[in-house]
């Protein structure tokens, strides 16, 4: 059983929206504070969002206004919402989880959702 398990992407234009789902598995502590990244063809992974055990959000300049982080502690879940999406979005998105929040001090990444974005 994957550790961080990802669900929602696709394909969408533009202006449109998506919802991503990182289900907490086994070792990750409920609260843990997870955060979303994402690699667009040929870039780095970067960082766009994360989310406290008290629903504290961060956002990266790129997203903030247009995406939202939330989370449902009995689920065990950690969502991403994407509104007014652009090409620009376009990228393989994961959720990860630092060593601090799981049992055993390890970090786990998510398997990665493709979002693509047509213009």
């Amino acid at each position: 059983q994957a550790q961080l398990a990802q669900s929602g992407g696709g394909l969408v234009q533009a202006g449109g929206s998506l919802r991503l789902s990182c289900a907490l598995n086994g070792n990750v502590y409920g609260d843990a504070t997870i955060s979303w990244f994402r690699q667009g063809l040929g870039n780095q992974r970067e960082f766009i969002a994360r989310i406290t055990e008290t629903h504290t959000a961060t956002y990266a300049d790129s997203v903030k206004g247009r995406f939202t982080v939330s989370r449902d502690h009995e689920r065990k879940k950690v969502y991403l919402q994407m509104d007014s999406l652009k090409p620009e979005d376009t990228a393989v998105y994961f959720c990860y989880v630092g060593g601090s929040g799981t049992i055993y001090g390890f970090e786990y990444w998510g398997q990665g959702t493709q979002v693509t974005v047509s213009s």
